[in-house]
């Protein structure tokens, strides 16, 4: 298992773009650091962030989960391109050759994935303490270390994914039309949705039952936005008159869902390879 997970960082590594990427991805996430840094001062107005109260435990495990997950992005270029340069560099062939069989090829991808996942999950962590150590106002240990689920929906969702992206360079076999499937998947998956609430389910809200199932939409619901969380927000919404109805709770049918996909991406990017002739 380390032979595998190592072969796959050696060409991680020595491929610049994707050295560069994946350093970029760990370098933009410790600039949600810079966020506590951030004031707003409109007339008599003043937003400074860290004083509103985001970096409190056990508020911040949300938010930076939250925050994090759209850097994912950058690690997704990465995976894609680890594997459509497989097909690109003659590597996959040159690996089958050279004794490496389909289940352990797809199996070093899917450890190397896994890697990514706890590396961020935990770089994450380590980051979220250090910041509510340093602003939170509560700091027993009792409340910074609840509402740890948002650390593991944020895995989920990262795992989940890496894995769809990984099938994705299997399927298609180029970086660009790989992330462009990504791209044509999302779009297809807005229009399932528009459809099941516009059309079908105009009134009742049916819809989300039957679209909690797609892929993205199944990861997206792991992590709600956590703004309107804040008790300024809500404080301002009550005032306006709006009330908020939001679920936030991290559910574990969501996060087997995203397992479920996880299992089926590796599965079929194993079939693809396995019945491909290479």
């Amino acid at each position: 298992m380390n032979r595998l997970i190592s072969i796959e960082l050696q060409k991680i590594w020595k491929n610049k773009a994707s050295r560069f990427l994946t350093l970029t991805y760990f370098i933009l996430l410790s600039f949600i650091a810079l966020i506590a840094s951030i004031k707003f001062d409109i007339g008599p107005f003043k937003f400074h962030f860290a004083e509103m109260g985001i970096f409190n435990f056990p508020y911040i495990w949300h938010f930076n989960s939250y925050i994090a997950v759209w850097f994912k992005l950058f690690l997704a270029i990465v995976i894609v391109s680890m594997m459509a340069n497989e097909y690109s560099y003659g590597t996959l062939k040159q690996n089958l050759i050279d004794g490496l069989t389909k289940k352990e090829f797809i199996l070093s991808k899917f450890l190397t994935v896994l890697l990514f996942t706890i590396c961020s999950t935990v770089f994450i962590f380590i980051m979220t303490l250090i910041l509510g150590f340093c602003f939170s106002s509560y700091t027993e240990l009792s409340i910074v270390f609840s509402d740890l689920e948002y650390l593991l929906a944020f895995f989920v969702n990262l795992l989940g994914f890496f894995s769809f992206c990984l099938f994705a360079g299997v399927f298609v076999k180029r970086s660009a039309f790989a992330l462009g499937f990504l791209l044509v998947w999302f779009f297809i998956e807005s229009i399932i949705k528009g459809i099941l609430a516009f059309i079908i389910f105009p009134t009742n809200g049916n819809d989300k039952y039957f679209t909690q199932f797609l892929p993205l939409e199944a990861m997206s619901n792991l992590l709600i936005e956590p703004i309107t969380r804040l008790s300024a927000i809500k404080s301002f919404g009550n005032q306006v008159g709006i009330e908020n109805t939001k679920d936030y709770s991290v559910h574990s049918f969501t996060i087997l869902i995203v397992l479920v996909w996880t299992f089926l991406f590796i599965y079929f990017s194993y079939k693809l390879l396995k019945n491909r002739d290479l």
